[in-house]
């Protein structure tokens, strides 16, 4: 039996499982319970996936789980800008091998900046995504406390764009070495593509997973510092369904 530790910092509720392996299941287990509450509600979904490491264990659980995906609409957080289109290092990529290859999705809608410039590629995803509203969000926390690609110094949580070009922090651009996804600083992207705060507080229900050590001070400051956009993650706090799913080593600094 999965054990849990649980608290409660204003709107915003944290799990803390026992194990990085239990905290994917257990997000999946209730990522899957929530979608099919909704289905019986609703004809489709609209889902936003976030690209990282920190989501391996949930997105393999999350396959797992009794999901009808023929009734789910994918939507891509951020991507890199700069990249080769087949660079594996890409988000879109990431999610492909990880879960949009993997399952019948009713749709997938990549953010890519394949054609056009990237401002007329957040113009079109825009679009996509007030015809879609979201219903759901996975995402993850950085060391920096970013949420997608909205670094602290890029970060406005009235932002009055949905999609938007960012320039990325060395905090932010590091971690992505931490994760093993690129060897040195000088090989990760300076810019990205990413779906905005507000884009991604309009969900009706977020699930962030969120393990590893790396991420022990970023979780501390988003559950017990400022909501502020010094850690962009601390809106969460403010949302009206949102669930922090944290592992022993995330979790180490946390009052629990």
């Amino acid at each position: 039996m999965i054990q849990v530790k649980q608290l409660t910092k204003d709107n915003l509720h944290v799990n803390v499982y026992g194990s990085r392996d239990e905290m994917g299941r257990g997000a999946a287990a209730e990522a899957a319970a929530y979608i099919r509450e909704a289905l019986k509600h609703k004809p489709t979904l609209n889902i936003v996936f976030a690209a990282a490491p920190s989501q391996n264990e949930f997105l393999k659980s999350l396959l797992e789980e009794d999901v009808d995906w023929t009734r789910i609409n994918a939507f891509h957080m951020d991507e890199y800008l700069g990249l080769p289109a087949d660079a594996p290092q890409g988000f879109g990529n990431f999610l492909d091998r990880h879960i949009f290859s993997k399952a019948p999705f009713r749709s997938v809608h990549y953010l890519k900046n394949c054609s056009g410039s990237a401002s007329e590629v957040c113009d079109e995803y825009e679009k996509l995504l007030k015809e879609n509203p979201v219903d759901i969000v996975f995402m993850g926390i950085g060391e920096n406390g970013h949420i997608a690609f909205n670094d602290p110094h890029v970060a406005d949580f009235h932002d009055n764009r949905l999609v938007k070009t960012v320039d990325l922090d060395q905090t932010c651009r590091l971690q992505q070495v931490h994760d093993g996804c690129f060897s040195k600083l000088e090989e990760v992207p300076t810019h990205a593509l990413t779906l905005t705060i507000p884009a991604l507080v309009s969900a009706e229900r977020v699930f962030c997973i969120v393990p590893a050590k790396t991420k022990a001070q970023a979780l501390k400051e988003t559950v017990e510092g400022e909501v502020s956009e010094k850690c962009p993650a601390s809106i969460l706090r403010r949302h009206r369904n949102a669930t922090i799913y944290a592992d022993p080593d995330s979790a180490s600094l946390l009052a629990i």
